[in-house]
């Protein structure tokens, strides 16, 4: 394609007249493997970075096929413009072709760090490789902290003797004394590289892979012994949220897979979970996919649990997949197992070898047009003396020869001199030589003083990998998780944040965002916060946070407990979910309070119609089974009545249903274990009861209780 001059800026061409000039003068093995190749390199969901442009259907992630070539068009990409950089100047060795009428590169002069950008993926007899895609800033600031500690490493006195040896055959080439300079001549100063850093301060800027499908990636310790070992598995999770759906039901929305997973066959291997009844709740199925953005909606049914049917889905199907990383790469033409910082290293030496080879190539032009200036000079100094003795030459080849006798002339400057045009001498045409002498004679400065010095090198590769970085940088898709899978809660993916959680008399409870309801002024008639039947009313309701605990106490002295975030979020006029479907009541038993368990908490303190209350440290509630646990033991007909939450400096109220009242000190009552009868808190007659209870804070304590 760039022999063909299909570049960026070119248009397209179509696909077959590429394949065509592949086959005919590189590749004579069949025209699918060249043309899979090219759809491949076209593919945003198979490259991070797409080498080539193509136009009209290259397949889909859905593993739909391609148009036949004789359909498609396709040109270089623009980034692909810097894996071809400086071919022309004999930067890299080349060999023949298939019949020995052409030649191909052995490799691409790349300033493109290609392998690790697009990854590879191969096998071979006795060996494979799959290297992951990974995101051009970060493996170019990897590169960056890699250079800045490292150095070349040369012996000073044989590299600067062959420098100046290059350097002398330079002359005689521009001269013309030689034709010039041989393959070997481009590999005489040789310089290497090596650098101080470990793989932990490489991880720093390149965390780990970045597909072209984004997803996730659990356990970043992980990512350090595959960059370590040159191989290991990653685990990839696509992105998928819990939404509220239509008719008050939730919605899970996939909206990115994991790499090299089939869209398609993703959908049909969930349709296949649900019809064979191993992942029940699932009431629709849809791909919504489009131009925008990939969308796989699945709808629940009403008794649906979205993070139990999510983490089902991750288990069964390939939403959730391993990659296995085995960085197998040719090293000098020789196969070896690297490691991510051998793989840079690699990449640096190969960029030393390039600027080399270049600087040499654009030296000897310098010095070519340097010598063939110098000449010009001269002649336009002996202008009147240069034309007569052209004047007094019977032949081209005699005058040619008289000028290098009577000037000192080389054959190349008398060439030059004789094709010569005469507006040439005009004296502004003379100024432009001469101004443009003085700027070839500071480019070969520079020149000589690179092919010298292998720190500069360095400096020129530092300098063209921060423009790269500049051009084509993006952001990752990927995003990295430090924990693993296994040890990944589903509280992580829960935003943090404040709401309001109603509970009704007939067991409806409901979460809904604090912000739903404003403050009102005096006089102002309110809002309806929950829409209920003509026998219920609201019983319960308390502020918490998403992350906090949520105890619900019964008359039977048992606890049960949930995730705030577990609690259906719903509208605000919604009458909101059973409660039978998130704890396990039995018949007769009632909620009597309803408790958010914070880390501001220190106490639970309970009471019970008989009188009785009971203090216990609210960490004994961690650990909560779905059937409940017992919060308090109750003997005979008494119930539990109250429950709270306390600091350890609070003072607690009782009410009874005759009126008496006593209030005393959170400290005068000593903290007892959950399975207890606790002491007693009022005394009472034996047709009367404790109705209410009441914490708040002591007069001496000066503190807020939340």
């Amino acid at each position: 394609m760039h022999q063909m001059g299909l570049h960026s800026s070119a248009k397209h061409s179509k696909s077959a007249k590429v394949v065509g000039e592949v086959l005919g003068k590189y590749h004579p093995h069949g025209d699918t493997s060249v043309y899979d190749a090219m759809v491949r390199l076209a593919q945003e969901f198979s490259m991070r970075y797409p080498l080539v442009n193509g136009q009209g259907n290259f397949g889909s992630v859905d593993g739909d096929p391609p148009a036949a070539m004789r359909y498609t068009e396709a040109k270089l990409a623009s980034i692909s413009d810097h894996m071809l950089l400086d071919i022309e100047k004999r930067t890299v060795d080349f060999m023949e072709n298939f019949d020995a009428t052409l030649g191909e590169p052995i490799y691409l002069p790349s300033l493109l760090p290609n392998l690790l950008l697009m990854g590879s993926e191969g096998i071979a007899v006795g060996m494979a490789t799959k290297i992951p895609p990974h995101n051009l800033k970060e493996v170019v600031e990897a590169l960056l902290a890699v250079i800045k500690k490292g150095q070349p490493v040369f012996q000073e006195k044989d590299h600067l003797e062959n420098a100046q040896e290059i350097i002398k055959k330079i002359d005689s080439v521009a001269g013309g004394e030689i034709e010039d300079l041989d393959d070997n001549d481009y590999k005489k100063p040789e310089c290497s590289f090596e650098s101080d850093i470990s793989i932990e301060e490489i991880v720093e800027f390149l965390p780990g892979p970045d597909f072209p499908t984004g997803g996730a990636i659990y356990d970043a310790g992980a990512l350090k012994d595959v960059y370590s070992t040159g191989r290991g598995k990653i685990p990839v999770r696509g992105i998928a949220e819990i939404k509220d759906g239509p008719r008050g039901r939730s919605i899970i929305e996939i909206t990115e897979i994991p790499y090299q997973v089939n869209k398609a066959k993703l959908v049909v291997s969930i349709a296949d979970l649900v019809k064979n009844k191993r992942v029940k709740g699932i009431s629709a199925l849809r791909d919504e996919s489009d131009k925008d953005g990939m969308s796989i909606v699945i709808e629940l049914k009403r008794d649906g649990k979205p993070k139990s049917i999510l983490n089902n889905l991750f288990k069964y199907t390939k939403l959730q997949t391993t990659f296995p990383a085995n960085f197998v790469a040719l090293v000098n033409g020789v196969p070896h197992t690297v490691n991510l910082k051998q793989i840079l290293d690699e990449y640096v030496k190969h960029r030393q070898k390039v600027i080399l080879r270049r600087t040499i190539f654009d030296l000897t032009s310098a010095k070519r047009r340097s010598h063939i200036l110098e000449g010009l000079k001269i002649a336009l100094d002996n202008l009147d003396e240069v034309i007569k003795t052209i004047r007094k030459s019977r032949t081209q080849e005699d005058a040619k020869s008289n000028l290098i006798k009577k000037f000192g002339l080389s054959a190349v400057q008398a060439t030059a001199i004789l094709d010569m045009q005469l507006r040439r001498l005009a004296a502004l045409e003379r100024e432009k030589i001469e101004k443009e002498y003085k700027e070839i004679q500071e480019l070969i400065k520079k020149l000589v003083a690179t092919i010298k010095d292998p720190r500069k090198i360095l400096s020129i590769i530092r300098k063209e990998l921060e423009e790269l970085k500049e051009k084509y940088g993006d952001k990752r898709k990927t995003k990295i998780y430090k924990q693993k899978i296994g040890e990944f809660s589903e509280e992580d993916l829960v935003a943090k944040r404040n709401v309001l959680i109603t509970l009704s008399k007939t067991g409806y409870i409901k979460m809904v965002p604090t912000n739903t309801f404003k403050s009102q002024r005096r006089g102002g008639k309110g809002v309806v916060g929950m829409a209920t039947k003509d026998e219920d009313e609201i019983e319960h309701i308390i502020s918490t946070n998403t992350h906090d605990t949520i105890l619900f106490f019964t008359n039977k002295g048992r606890v049960f407990g949930t995730n705030a975030w577990e609690i259906p979020e719903t509208s605000r006029q919604s009458k909101g979910h059973a409660l039978v479907n998130i704890v396990n009541l039995d018949q007769g038993e009632q909620i009597r309070s309803v408790v958010a368990k914070n880390s501001g908490s220190k106490h639970i303190i309970m009471a019970t119609s008989q009188g009785a209350v009971k203090k216990t440290a609210i960490r004994q509630f961690d650990n909560l089974r779905s059937n409940g646990l017992i919060a308090i033991k109750l003997t005979g007909d008494d119930k539990l009545v109250s429950v709270d939450t306390t600091n350890g400096n609070d003072h607690v109220l009782l009410v009874t249903k005759k009126g008496k009242s006593i209030r005393f000190s959170e400290q005068d009552v000593r903290s007892m274990g959950r399975a207890t009868t606790g002491v007693r808190g009022i005394k009472i007659d034996m047709d009367d009861q404790v109705i209410a209870m009441e914490v708040f804070p002591s007069k001496t304590d000066g503190s807020e209780r939340q």
